[in-house]
């Protein structure tokens, strides 16, 4: 494949290599860091998977090529100063080899495990929703609902119209409550249709152009 005006810009270091952050396209999550040299980064464009250089193993390698884990290619983004890449992808399976959704699972100063970002609160709860709809847990409240449709839909105008009238004459504080009520009911609405939550966001970003 000849190389692109893009490709040919990117600025690798002495070692030929380019580090490469990889984000969840669907949730902004960050899930691995991690190095391509030239041919890798020729392949992960070509095949739409990711590849990397192992610079442990001194070699070329696809991601997920023994796990199945792999990183589907939705696109590649270089930096100002072009000499640092961010693959935007959707991955299959955890990106990180102990298991973990992400390679940045702990805390720097304390070693254990952070509280979701901001950006992650949504994603998070859509795979809690789902560990729901599959466990059927005794004595969730989502459950219950999942389990009546009509009383989920009911639930969405019921909060939908308390934000209304937060908003009218009570606290910011109170309306970021009710907003959050409107925001829970309504995934798990989303959850008993199968309408993943990217889905929804795609039909906003089509919107907002």
């Amino acid at each position: 494949m000849t190389e692109t005006a893009s490709q040919q810009a990117i600025r690798f270091d002495d070692e030929g290599l380019v580090p490469c952050v990889v984000q969840d396209t669907r949730t902004g999550e960050v899930l691995t860091l991690a190095y391509m040299n030239a041919e890798a980064l020729k392949l992960t464009i070509e095949t739409r998977e990711v590849h990397f250089w192992s610079r442990s193993r001194q070699e070329l390698w696809r991601k997920g090529e023994t796990s199945g884990n792999t990183l589907a290619l939705l696109e590649l983004r270089v930096d100002c100063d072009e000499d640092a890449l961010v693959a935007l992808v959707v991955p299959v399976g955890p990106a990180c080899h102990t298991g973990e959704r992400s390679c940045f699972y702990r805390d720097a100063e304390t070693g254990e495990t952070p509280e979701p970002a901001l950006h992650e609160t949504l994603a998070g709860l859509e795979r809690t929703l789902r560990s729901r709809q599959e466990e059927r847990p005794e004595g969730s409240y989502t459950v219950e609902l999942l389990e009546d449709p009509a009383r989920i839909a009911e639930k969405v105008l019921e909060e939908a119209d308390e934000v209304a009238r937060a908003a009218k004459d009570e606290s910011d504080e109170r309306v970021a409550e009710e907003a959050g009520d409107v925001l829970y009911h309504l995934s798990v609405l989303l959850r008993s249709r199968d309408v993943p939550l990217a889905r929804v966001l795609e039909v906003l970003r089509d919107r907002s152009r």
